[in-house]
Order: C-alpha cells, then sequence, then structure tokens
C-alpha cells in the first residue's frame, strides 16, 4: 500500500543505515547469526550458541542457562533480562551477558520507524503498529474527521481520526515505559507494552462517518432499538483487521500471546468482554488483577486521566487556534503505581494537582468553546437530517420532512459487504468489510 503515512502530513525520517529485508513488512530476518529465527523465538540452545558466539561460551555458564530453561522471549524483556541474569550468572559473568544482550535489544530498537508528527515531533513506531497502519481499515480513518462537523466553524478543525489514533499509540507507550523504567518491581514485560501500544492504535477504529455525528445521533435516529457504540464497534473492527490482513503469526513473531493478549487488547479498548464479568472482583481475562494499573493508560474509567485525551487536547488545540495549557510531558515526570483500594492504579504526585487542573479546565473550554458550538452542532444535525444547512427556525418547521428524505437516502445507498451482501448506511455497523467502507467520504456523496 506504499508508506502509510505519506500525503497526511506525516513523513518517515530517511534512514541511517539500510533496510533489512522484510522491513517494516515483517519482523526482521536475522540471517545465519540466529539460524534464520527472530531472537524472540530463540530456545534455550539457540540462546546458548549465540552467547558462545560474543565470547561468553564458558561451559559453567551455558550450562546453568541450559538447567534454568532460559529462553530467548525472556531476555529481549529487560525487566526480566535483568532478573534472569542475575539469577543464573555468577557476578563476575553478568557484565559481558548483559552486553551480549544489549546488541539483540539494539537490533530490535534499530527496527522502530521513525514518523514526523505535527503534535509530538518525531516519534518511533514499533514495526507491528506500522503493519497494522497499512491496512485498509486503519487506513479509513484519514477520511473520518476527528471534530465532526465542527471544522465548519474553525477552518482549521479538518484533522482525521489517522493521526489522532498515532498519537495516542505514542503517547501509551511513552507512559507505560515511564512506569516500567521507574518502578521495575510492576514486572511489566514487552508483551505489555506492545499491548498497550496496540490498543492505543486502535481505539477509535468503530467511528463513524463526522465521529460522534454517527453514533451519538444518526444510529440513535435510524436505529432506536440497536444498543450500538463505538467502541463495541472498535474491538470488532480490530478482530476484522486482524483476520482479514492475516496477522496473527506476525503478532506471534513479536513474542506476542494470542489468547491473552488478544483480549487484553480488546479490554483495553472497549472494557470487559464479557457483560456480566463488571459483577466480578476482577472483570477481565487478558491480565491479572497485579497489573490493573495497564488498563488505566488508553481509558481510564477510573478518573479519566489517559493518554487518548492528551493526544485530541493537545491536537485539536493546535487545530483550533485555541491555547492548551496542559503539559503531559511535565506529567509523566510525576506518575507511579500506587495501591488503593485493593487495586494498583496510576497517580500522580500532589505539586501536579495545578497541571492537573489544566488538563480538565482544557477539556471544559474545548466542549465550551468548539464540541458544543452550536452552530457546528445544527451542522451535524443538517447532516444526519440529509438536508443542506438551514435557518434555526426553518430547520425546525422541515423536521420530519427532512427526516422521511434522509431515510429515503439511507434506503438507496448500498455498501457491499462479506459474500457481496449488500447493506444500508444504518445497518453497515452490522458487517465490518461493510462499514471499512463507509467513511465521510460516504456523507459528502449524499449531500
Amino acid at each position: 500500500m506504499g508508506s502509510p503515512l505519506a500525503g497526511a502530513g506525516w513523513g518517515a525520517a530517511p534512514a541511517k543505515r539500510a533496510r533489512r529485508e522484510g522491513s517494516p513488512e515483517g519482523p526482521r530476518d536475522p540471517g545465519a547469526e540466529s539460524g534464520g529465527c527472530d531472537p524472540r523465538l530463540w530456545d534455550t540452545e539457540q540462546l546458548c550458541q549465540h552467547l558462545s558466539r560474543c565470547g561468553v561460551g564458558e561451559p559453567g555458564l551455558l550450562r546453568r542457562f541450559r538447567e534454568s530453561g532460559v529462553t530467548g522471549s525472556m531476555l529481549l524483556d529487560l525487566p526480566a533480562c535483568a532478573l534472569e541474569v542475575t539469577r543464573v550468572c555468577l557476578p563476575a559473568e553478568r557484565l559481558q551477558v548483559l552486553a551480549c544482550l544489549n546488541k539483540l535489544r539494539q537490533q530490535d530498537t534499530d527496527d522502530m520507524k521513525v514518523f514526523n508528527d505535527p503534535i509530538h515531533g518525531h516519534i518511533e513506531i514499533h514495526p507491528l503498529l506500522v503493519r497494522i497502519i497499512d491496512t485498509p481499515q486503519f487506513q479509513r480513518l484519514r477520511y473520518i474527521k476527528q471534530l465532526g462537523g465542527t471544522y465548519f466553524v474553525f477552518p482549521g478543525a479538518s484533522h482525521n481520526r489517522f493521526e489522532h489514533s498515532i498519537g495516542v499509540g505514542y503517547l501509551a507507550g511513552c507512559l507505560v515505559r515511564a512506569l516500567r523504567d521507574r518502578q521495575p518491581e510492576l514486572d511489566i514485560t514487552q508483551r505489555d507494552i506492545l499491548c498497550v501500544e496496540i490498543a492505543g492504535l486502535c481505539h477509535d477504529l468503530g467511528h463513524g462517518p463526522f465521529s460522534h455525528m454517527f453514533d451519538g445521533r444518526f444510529i440513535p435516529l435510524m436505529r432506536p432499538d440497536l444498543k450500538w457504540k463505538h467502541e463495541t464497534a472498535s474491538v470488532e473492527m480490530f478482530e476484522h483487521l486482524i483476520t482479514s490482513n492475516k496477522l496473527e503469526e506476525v503478532m506471534k513473531s513479536y513474542g506476542l500471546v494470542l489468547e491473552e493478549d488478544m483480549y487484553f487488547i480488546k479490554e483495553q479498548i472497549g472494557g470487559p468482554i464479557d457483560e456480566t464479568a463488571c459483577e466480578k472482583l476482577w472483570p477481565y481475562r487478558g491480565r491479572q488483577k497485579e497489573k490493573s494499573f495497564l488498563y488505566e493508560i488508553v481509558a481510564n474509567k477510573t478518573n479519566g486521566i489517559d493518554v487518548d485525551k492528551w493526544d485530541y487536547f493537545a491536537r485539536d488545540c493546535h487545530h483550533l487556534g485555541i491555547q492548551n495549557n496542559f503539559d503531559y510531558k511535565r506529567l509523566l515526570k510525576f506518575i507511579r503505581v500506587c495501591e488503593a483500594e485493593n487495586r494498583k492504579h496510576i497517580c500522580a504526585r500532589d505539586k501536579e494537582a495545578g497541571n492537573l487542573y489544566d488538563m480538565f479546565h482544557t477539556r471544559n473550554w474545548l466542549h465550551r468553546r468548539a464540541y458544543q458550538h452550536k452552530t457546528g452542532n445544527i451542522i451535524e444535525i443538517m447532516q444526519v437530517l440529509h438536508f443542506p444547512l438551514l435557518s434555526f427556525h426553518l430547520f425546525f418547521k422541515f423536521l420530519k420532512v427532512i427526516t422521511e428524505a434522509f431515510q429515503k437516502a439511507d434506503n438507496f445507498f448500498k455498501i457491499e459487504g462479506s459474500g457481496g451482501k449488500l447493506y444500508q448506511i444504518s445497518t453497515a455497523v452490522e458487517d465490518m468489510e461493510a462499514y471499512t467502507k463507509l467513511t465521510g467520504m460516504s456523507f459528502q456523496n449524499l449531500l
């Protein structure tokens, strides 16, 4: 599909070294050094062979590695690596072994792709996330307006869910890594980090045309009995993205355990999979209660302080021309995980009260100035009802006629889904293949 960020204000930075064959389309090919196998997938014997090649092949050391059953998946994760090396190696051996294994982690870092984001600057994106970005389901977000009809009022507010989602994926990685580095005892693994980044990247996949206009106004109007929300659609679209693009094996090659991690990613996006699970002491399947804080990064249901808001506050203020006083970079320096009410939560220092006040003040300011702007809301209502912009009084006068006109358009406009079945605009949410084709461009064609 070409560069996933081309033509949208994003660009990959020039490479400093020759790319390995197969990147970013898949994991690197380590070649002869590892027998053609990704280091994350090395068994104990392959790991011992690598140590020997690095000159750390003392028989006693290799014997202890074999007896302990240490594998590559453990050693490419920094906390697990330090723990295993301390447990297996003698004090005199530890520095040499860590230096050897650090080279493997550096290779992993070299595979990261650098993009230029207008809000966050030059950001690194994991190659698995690049694979997800470069799919039709994610590329669809280029045509979903972040602020719906608001861009008719604020000319600069023409940004889309595409760039916001990439920003949230990046910030999710920043936050979880900050916690890992500050508190190694939390046992945050590379799997945890990658899952949190994927959840941040994919949290808005289910938005319809003009974002909240679709699920907040159009669907309730056309299908009042349907219990549907964009978070549910995001989970379904994520599943469709993975299966239709055959990314299961790619995810496994990067160390993910699909039986657990697919649950974990989906739960971060849409909450507990089982509706009755909320009645349980711990309703999640992807991660145990000891890692409850991980569920507060992308969508924080405890206090609303999450990376989704961090990105759209900064991004929306930038495009709206509104001052943003909240400094998420400072907050990252003063957060840690604490235990409260028998759960581990992400907490901030008391000195950050002012910064957090600015965050919620920015939210209130955005809602009053932009999100709930009366003209923008009226425009969205007109779009829902498939009618040109009218005066406020004419809107109420012709409400019934306009509603009937849109209902006729809904019956007329057809979208092909799975198996060639045709769907209406209001029923496309039932089939993710059809829903992938439903974007803001569809509504522009109607108008």
